[in-house]
């Protein structure tokens, strides 16, 4: 409707145009409309130099030189005319008459011109709304097609197993799939059965879709990607018809590979929804699975899927001869992050000092795509400065700025809360410092970043996959810490320990009712999560336990902060001195980096030192 009013309009405004060009044209003319009575006047006055006779039209030419037009009657001439109003034949001897005889291309123009050209306009309006409305049943029919997108195997930025740094295990395991790709016969000469689809499991960014366009690379066939989001509409059947067209493409373009992005957004376990769009999805997953059946043993035709979710699939897409392959792929360890941030930094002109190894250590539970947004924003922060080359500066801002946030230096805050913010960093770094299970301090600064009014950067010595409970206990000590200081110096406690204390609960309840770590309630778990689907993200808590276990929970969760408070008095009396050097410190530098720390307070005692 839209598209129709539009046209209309504009021809609309192009018939008025024309109507008023036709109008100047036939109004702007020189000569001056008389009548009849006029011109024999001037014929018995000798004014008249000459007449032209056109048809009804006669045009007069005075002889100072001025131009009138009279209109006579249809089918009369000139010399009846004349002869009627009794004009001597002395004074036409003086003037000059021409009769034009209408005829030509130009005769017929000006006569049907008036007619043909609105014909002419309405026609092509006509014409494009019926174009229009063709286009929008072409689009209703094409409605279930695929709009999947297929990346061309001469593109230049073709991704091969090179491209990808680290995922060792997870690439090997492709592997597989290229050779099954490349060199189908040699299975099938051995019985072996093409597999049919390969599980990415992985968290964001761990750089699945990247696998799955290095596999096609690699294999040097058709890749098609699609997300699990594009096949359900609101429309019943167009999920369904799309994966039938999506495969149909697939087997035109064998051997090639299929990669569904998502496939957690229709491949949600059946049976869960409460209708209406769920059945869609419902009715898009027996599609896909149908189509994963269909598949005959010469057809070279594998499907990868990726999602983040793999609790929540379907128990029919996991059995083998639909995805035979589940290929997990971790965040990267410190050798992958280094190994990543090499790939990232080959476009990006770095400083000679510039030490990737640093940045790596400086990174863990960092994913792909965060190393490369980390460089990423190194580059503009060099830009922003006006450099040439991304240096290490830059490197650990952006590091930061990932991590927590943009700093807000332009914040004012009072010498108070200056003071406040000083000491409770001053305490957090101090208690992470000297106990033996925390993570080392590589920068406290009391500037604002983000939602934080300062930070304790600690950063782990290796990457560590098992935690005990004296690492937990440690961290809700490191965690207290800030709020224990303030209490100490200041009589009274401030909002600033909010997201801390939460932490550490949260901290606290995770060590009896997901890890067993209490000795008085056993080493068992508490309450069973489940994703309400229907209800989108919300988490729901099917507690197995009755109510005099959750009050045990709660006192088990408070004995726990009690001993790590214990732990955090004990470091914080200890060495009050040195609390007092890192909050004078910060109060006039604002930020300490890990060298000038140590300074003021000295190296990190030994694990042996520290036992004892």
């Amino acid at each position: 409707m839209k598209n129709l009013a539009k046209n209309f309009l504009v021809f609309f405004i192009i018939f008025l145009a024309m109507a008023a060009i036709f109008s100047t044209f036939s109004n702007n003319s020189e000569s001056v409309k008389v009548g009849i009575e006029t011109m024999i006047q001037e014929l018995n006055q000798d004014q008249i130099k000459s007449l032209s006779v056109s048809g009804d039209t006669v045009k007069i030419e005075l002889k100072d030189g001025s131009r009138q037009t009279v209109r006579k009657e249809s089918g009369e001439s000139l010399s009846s005319l004349l002869s009627n109003f009794q004009i001597s034949p002395d004074k036409l001897n003086q003037v000059a008459i021409n009769v034009q005889e209408p005829s030509g291309w130009l005769y017929w123009l000006g006569e049907l011109l008036p007619f043909i050209l609105p014909l002419f306009f309405l026609g092509l309006f006509f014409f494009l709304m019926m174009r229009s409305a063709q286009g929008m049943n072409n689009k209703a029919m094409n409605f279930g097609q695929s709009n999947a997108k297929e990346f061309d195997l001469n593109n230049k930025n073709q991704v091969t197993f090179k491209d990808v740094a680290g995922v060792k295990e997870a690439k090997e395991e492709l592997y597989e799939v290229v050779e099954f790709l490349k060199y189908p016969k040699k299975f099938q000469d051995l019985g072996a059965r093409i597999p049919r689809g390969v599980l990415l499991l992985g968290g964001p960014g761990t750089g699945k879709t990247l696998l799955a366009r290095a596999v096609a690379g690699e294999a040097k066939v058709p890749f098609f990607h699609m997300s699990g989001s594009e096949f359900v509409e609101m429309f019943v059947g167009v999920g369904a018809s799309r994966v039938r067209s999506l495969f149909q493409k697939a087997k035109k373009h064998s051997p090639c590979i299929v990669f569904i992005d998502e496939i957690d957004a229709v491949g949600r376990r059946r049976g869960s929804g409460l209708g209406g769009s769920h059945d869609e999805r419902e009715q898009t997953l027996n599609q896909i699975l149908v189509e994963m059946d269909g598949f005959e043993a010469t057809q070279n035709i594998i499907v990868i899927a990726a999602t983040n979710r793999p609790d929540v699939l379907d128990p029919a897409l996991l059995r083998p001869g639909r995805f035979d392959r589940q290929v997990v792929i971790d965040r990267p360890d410190l050798k992958d992050r280094e190994e990543i941030l090499k790939v990232h930094s080959q476009k990006k002109p770095l400083a000679k000092e510039v030490d990737l190894k640093r940045i790596a250590e400086r990174t863990p539970g960092f994913s792909g795509a965060d190393l490369a947004n980390l460089l990423n924003e190194a580059s503009i922060l060099s830009a922003r400065k006006n450099k040439k080359v991304v240096e290490m500066e830059e490197l650990f801002s952006a590091i930061e700025k990932v991590m927590i946030g943009p700093e807000r230096k332009s914040r004012i805050i009072s010498d108070k809360e200056k003071k406040i913010t000083a000491y409770h960093e001053a305490g957090h770094a101090l208690v992470a410092h000297f106990l033996v299970n925390s993570d080392p301090v590589q920068k406290v600064s009391i500037i604002a970043r983000g939602q934080a009014g300062g930070y304790t950067l600690k950063v782990p010595v290796e990457d560590r996959y098992f935690h005990s409970r004296t690492d937990f206990i440690d961290e809700i000590a490191v965690l207290l810490a800030g709020h224990l200081v303030e209490k100490e110096i200041f009589g009274e406690v401030t909002t600033g320990a909010t997201s801390d204390l939460r932490q550490a609960t949260l901290v606290a309840r995770s060590l009896i009712t997901d890890y067993g770590m209490s000795d008085l309630l056993g080493p068992r778990t508490f309450g069973q999560k489940e994703e309400l689907i229907f209800l989108g993200r919300e988490i729901h808590e099917q507690r197995d336990y009755s109510e005099k276990i959750a009050e045990q929970i709660d006192i088990e969760i408070l004995n726990f902060i009690n001993q790590a408070s214990v732990k955090a008095k004990e470091v914080l009396a200890r060495h009050r001195d040195k609390l007092e050097k890192v909050a004078q410190a910060l109060l006039t530098q604002e930020t300490l980096e890990k060298e000038a720390f140590e300074a003021l307070v000295g190296p990190a005692a030994s694990l042996e030192n520290k036992e004892a």
